[in-house]
């Protein structure tokens, strides 16, 4: 991966056996499997062991060239600290523009653009999920069909709204997240909530006066439109079941009223994240991925990179990128809350790094870190989102999230993104029912496997039968098509998706 690394990754399928002989280095003293690191020279006990040019661990003992480099025997470097980093110090030379890109996209009255039309329906609790499960339900099946411009219907459920201290400081992240997420551009500003009567989170607390930006599309004066399932005038289970369905309708007439119309590619609003990553993450996904974010900047478009757990490792590099020393600044005082929070639940970072990213040949977390950053491309990072918060910029954004897949994806929902880029290793059937989720595979061995989950195989890279331009710009038309509604990913072909899962730090009570 860098000039001065002394260990590579073998991509063969099923790794290589002892005796193999490599290309212009060693000959392997032992079977190192596929995605596993070997030694290209002779690594004594002490030794920095470099990949991605960085020091990701120290060698335990002495290690021969062509041995097998793994977590066992390599002792993970500290963390860089948080003081003395290079603050906006790469400079913010704008990349050249692309422009004539375009989609087919449906235009809200606030501006924003969605690319798909869908119904949500907010909880405020999840006391009422069931419920609320079961009359979407209903409503595709008998109400659906008479709105063929209404992409979906779905219900926001998660796991927040009472038992919780919701007057704690950090109750904020939960309570601006759900707000958030209501407002999604692939919503059409229709907003409506299903609330039990008696939680904490109040419907009036979770979308005060003034909290929806988006114009009333009747002239009348902006109303929380609410089913209160404790309401006296519910008798029985279906009452309640028929006051959703007849709510619903009403927001199904003004949605399907709708018509997607050419706007330009500036109005893609992305999110990038990667779970069940290994080593390729890192050689063929990931590099495509921050190519494409490039092309998607250089259009004017919004990209968000996120998972401060994972890119925490890598600081030094991120600060040196942004644009200005706030945002630099900004970017640090995430990674600082991140420290508090592990040191305040007595563990650390190496925690990050799975079983299945270990045998996908990730080390530890600076490995991780190193393959996970370059989704981000090379321009200048302009802008800091904390968790919960909305998007209101152009450009590349740092979005601070955890890296758990649910947490994250959430989080990028609530900032306004109406598409979503899933890069991943082992495998995942992640989804979400809100964007459309283009997953990324690193290898064409789980491409292959795997046939009808993933999108694009950036594998090709490693075989050598592409180069990182080539599935850059691959996915770069490709999030076009799908954003005009011309292409479905498999998670949507398949409906697959998971709960929302709000980051709640605020204590329970």
């Amino acid at each position: 991966m860098h000039a001065d690394d002394n260990v590579a990754i073998v991509a063969n399928d099923g790794g290589l056996p002892a005796g193999a002989a490599l290309a212009d280095g060693p000959v392997l003293v032992e079977k190192v499997p596929q995605g596993h690191k070997v030694a290209l020279v002779p690594l004594p006990k002490g030794t920095a062991v470099l990949r991605y040019g960085v020091p990701i661990g120290f060698a335990l003992e002495d290690i021969p060239a062509g041995a097998w480099v793994h977590e066992r025997r390599l002792q993970m470097p500290e963390a860089r600290g948080l003081d003395n980093l290079p603050m906006a110090t790469r400079g913010s030379v704008p990349l050249p523009p692309l422009e004539g890109y375009t989609f087919e996209g449906y235009r809200n009255p606030d501006g924003s653009v969605g690319t798909r039309n869908i119904l949500a329906i907010t909880q405020t609790v999840q006391c009422v999920a069931g419920v609320t499960e079961f009359a979407v339900q209903r409503i595709k099946s008998e109400l659906l069909p008479k709105y063929p411009n209404v992409d979906d219907v779905v219900a926001l459920e998660h796991g927040y709204g009472c038992g919780v201290a919701i007057d704690a400081p950090d109750a904020v992240i939960p309570i601006r997240t759900l707000r958030h997420i209501s407002q999604n551009p692939n919503f059409g500003g229709e907003v409506m909530v299903v609330s039990l009567g008696c939680e904490k989170l109040q419907p009036e607390r979770l979308l005060p006066p003034g909290s929806i930006p988006i114009a009333d599309q009747r002239g009348e004066p902006e109303a929380l439109d609410i089913v209160c399932l404790q309401d006296e005038a519910h008798v029985g289970f279906m009452s309640m079941v028929d006051a959703i369905l007849r709510q619903a309708e009403e927001h199904l007439k003004r949605l399907n009223a709708r018509h997607r119309e050419t706007v330009p590619a500036s109005e893609l609003v992305v999110g990038v994240q990667c779970g069940g990553s290994d080593a390729f993450s890192g050689v063929t996904a990931n590099p495509a991925v921050g190519f494409c974010t490039d092309l998607l900047v250089r259009a004017g478009a919004s990209v968000m990179f996120s998972e401060t757990t994972e890119v925490r490792d890598g600081i030094a590099q991120l600060t040196a990128r942004a644009t200005t020393p706030e945002v630099a600044k900004a970017m640090v005082r995430e990674m600082a809350w991140y420290d508090d929070y592990l040191k305040r639940g007595s563990v650390d970072r190496s925690a990050n790094t799975t079983p299945g990213n270990k045998k996908g040949g990730l080390s530890n977390i600076v490995e991780k870190a190193m393959g996970s950053i370059v989704k981000s491309g090379s321009a200048p990072i302009g802008n800091v989102l904390s968790p919960g918060e909305k998007l209101r910029a152009k450009g590349l954004t740092y979005a601070a999230t955890p890296a758990s897949d649910f947490i994250c994806g959430t989080l990028q929902l609530a900032a306004g993104m109406n598409l979503h880029v899933f890069t991943t290793g082992r495998g995942t059937p992640y989804g979400l029912a809100a964007v459309p989720v283009i997953k990324v595979a690193t290898r064409s061995e789980l491409a292959r496997r795997w046939h009808d989950l993933m999108d694009i195989n950036a594998g090709t890279i490693a075989d050598g039968t592409a180069s990182i331009e080539d599935v850059g710009w691959a996915l770069f038309r490709y999030m076009l098509e799908v954003a005009s509604g011309r292409q479905k990913t498999w998670a949507e072909r398949w409906k697959l998706h998971n709960q929302l899962v709000l980051f709640n730090p605020a204590p329970v009570t």
